[in-house]
Parts: structure tokens; C-alpha cells; sequence
């Protein structure tokens, strides 16, 4: 069968047994902060996990490569796009709810959204979150951190679903967390929920501490323009902002890609980037750090569809 007619035929397939919303030649730049990334043939937004079921099985089916988002913000996507299936695990996601001080939250809940909830029950640990812009889902599957707090810290286990629809469990040993990086980081599993043990804290000092660290996420990060945030992981010594600082690369400019004039750590899309203008940009500052004191800095970014 011809690739057009196979998806074609997924696409058929899709909009006749999905409940969720299924779109075709969908620019993917509308689903990442980057605001950068080429059409999907196909993307679908279940419902539920029983719709997420149906999707992975139809796709499955029709023989068609898969890639799963959330809310995109970790994201560095092709111009050319993906051909295939974009499974995006959005709001439809978003919920929580609270036994004592456990709180079970879906892939699709904003962190900020969250960390709001959790300082208004009275429960602490999660005050580093709230500036993230992501997805729990995202920060899950990849340990999000920030300002010395991670998810490893607060996640007691871990529901998934495989791409077969089998769901799956994970204690927090199980996933094996480690520095942007667990054991579902480079596998075909699905983050669905996850639940939260925090300890009980003074609500005054929990939101004060928000309050502290969204004003110094304000003031030195580029919030005005597209970004994936950190754009490479913090390397064995040092910072990789400050090495690209060190290195003079603080406001380089490619095209429509600029290194950061206010944090050096990020990459931003500051008039119109395509993929190619941020990879050029990336491939100058890993170069030129390396040149200059022989450390190899390594994207924390995620590509899809291309390499640096």
C-alpha cells in the first residue's frame, strides 16, 4: 500500500472510532513553546486513556510511526515535520485529587496549575515546579527540575501505558530517576498519572516560596520569546550557561536563532527561527565550548526528526 494511502486510511479509521479531536497536516509549531516544527500527517488528542487504547491500536494496525507530546515545551521539531502519528496526551488529561498528603494528578496537568493546588492544601515540596511551564506528564518522564528541587523527590509511583495499551506501575525506585533521565525515557511507554507523597507544610511559607522563585525565574529567564527552556543539561562541572557565557556567545545571533542576551542557557526563536536556524546555532556553541575547555554539552532539548 502507498504511504498517502495508509494514511489515509488511518486517518479514516481515526475519525470514525476516536472520541478525541484527530487533525490532518497539522503545523506542529502550534504545539511546541519553540513555536518552531513542520506538519504532522496526523495528529490525535484522545479523550481518555480508553480513547489513547483506540489510537495506539489503530496506529499499530496501519503500520505508521508514532511520537507522543504533551504539552511541548521540551521540544525541538523538524521543519520538515513528522510522517505519521502525533499522539498529544493534552487537558483532556488534567485532573487531580487529594487523599491526605498523596495527590494523584494526570499527565496533563499543568505543573503550574498544580503547584498552586498543593500550596493551597497546605503540602510543601513541590514549590520548585511552579514556574515550569510543562506538563506533569513531561516532567515525569523526563525528571524535570529546577532551583535544586526535582520530581523525583515528590513522585511515590508512576502509572504508564505501553503502545500496545497494557498499563504499567512504577514505584519510585522502579523508575529508575536520574539527572533528566528514568527507565521510561527511551521507551514506548505513555505517562498517564502519577502520584505525589509531600509532606504537610505552613501555607504563608509555601506560597512565599513560589512567590520567591517565580519573581527570580522572571527576572533571569527570556520568558518573552519561544524557547524549550534549558537547552543543553548541565554538564559533570559547571553550568552550560555559564560556559557559553565564558565562551562569548551570549546574544550570538543565526537567522532567526539567538543565544540569549539575558540567560545563556537558552536558545530562543527571537524572529521567526526554523528548526535548521536553532541545530546551526546549537552546533556553534557546542563547537566553540568544546574548543575552549573541552567539555561536550548535550542537548536537553528533545529533537524529533532531526540530529544535532
Amino acid at each position: 500500500m502507498e504511504y498517502q494511502e495508509k494514511i489515509n486510511s488511518l486517518y479514516e479509521d481515526m475519525t470514525s472510532s476516536v472520541r478525541g479531536r484527530i487533525l490532518r497536516n497539522e503545523p506542529l509549531k502550534n504545539h511546541t513553546y519553540f513555536r518552531i516544527g513542520g506538519p504532522a500527517d496526523i495528529l490525535a488528542e484522545p479523550e481518555d486513556t480508553e480513547d489513547l487504547k483506540t489510537v495506539l491500536k489503530l496506529i499499530k494496525k496501519h503500520g505508521t510511526d508514532c511520537f507522543v507530546i504533551g504539552n511541548g515545551t521540551n521540544l525541538l521539531i523538524s521543519d520538515e515535520g513528522f510522517r505519521g502519528a502525533i499522539v498529544k496526551v493534552g487537558d483532556k488529561f488534567d485532573y487531580f485529587y487529594r487523599n491526605e498528603n498523596k495527590v494523584t494528578a494526570g499527565a496533563g496537568t499543568l505543573l503550574s496549575v498544580l503547584a498552586k493546588y498543593l500550596a493551597r492544601e497546605g503540602l510543601a515540596g513541590f514549590e520548585f515546579a511552579s514556574g515550569i511551564p510543562g506538563y506533569l506528564g513531561g516532567a515525569v518522564y523526563m525528571n524535570a527540575g529546577a532551583y535544586g528541587g526535582e520530581i523525583k523527590q515528590v513522585v511515590k509511583k508512576v502509572k504508564c501505558m505501553d503502545y500496545e495499551g497494557n498499563m504499567h506501575e512504577f514505584s519510585n525506585e522502579e523508575m529508575e530517576f536520574a539527572y533528566r533521565h528514568t527507565r521510561i525515557t527511551d521507551s514506548e511507554l505513555i505517562v498517564i498519572e502519577a502520584e505525589l507523597e509531600l509532606p504537610y507544610g505552613d501555607k504563608d511559607e509555601i506560597a512565599a516560596k513560589i512567590k520567591e522563585l517565580n519573581e527570580k525565574r522572571t527576572s533571569k529567564q527570556p520568558l518573552n520569546l519561544p524557547s524549550a527552556g534549558s537547552t543543553f543539561k548541565r554538564p559533570e562541572n559547571g553550568y552550560a550557561s555559564k560556559l557559553i557565557e565564558d565562551a562569548g556567545l551570549k546574544g550570538l545571533r543565526y537567522k532567526g536563532a539567538m543565544v540569549s542576551d539575558k540567560h545563556s542557557g537558552f536558545i530562543v526563536n527571537c524572529d521567526n527561527a526554523c528548526c535548521e536556524d536553532v541545530l546551526e546555532l546549537m552546533r556553534i556553541v557546542t563547537g566553540t565550548v568544546k574548543d575552549k575547555f573541552g567539555i561536550t554539552l548535550e542537548p536537553e532539548v528533545k529533537m524529533v526528526g532531526v540530529k544535532l
